[in-house]
């Protein structure tokens, strides 16, 4: 995978990205005309979707951050 193509993907919003790679899939299910092709869509939809996981990961923390402070103010 290129450098421009890992930080065109890091640029991108939890939805751009999860469209993205429901394009992707969708184009290597109807069967890319090269080999080629078929491994470079490969490659961007693994980057589309560990940018996906990223995000992922970053809102379960904001949100066991913000469950674990309300539990902290109701035990005070």
């Amino acid at each position: 995978m290129t450098e421009t193509t890992v930080a065109d993907v890091a640029e991108l919003s939890f939805e751009q990205a999860r469209d993205e790679l429901v394009r992707v899939v969708a184009e290597l299910e109807q069967g890319a005309p090269t080999l080629e092709k078929s491994l470079a869509l490969w490659e961007r939809g693994e980057a589309l979707a560990a940018r996906c996981e990223e995000w992922l990961i970053g809102a379960k923390r904001r949100l066991d951050a913000a469950r674990d402070g309300a539990d902290a103010e109701g035990a005070a």
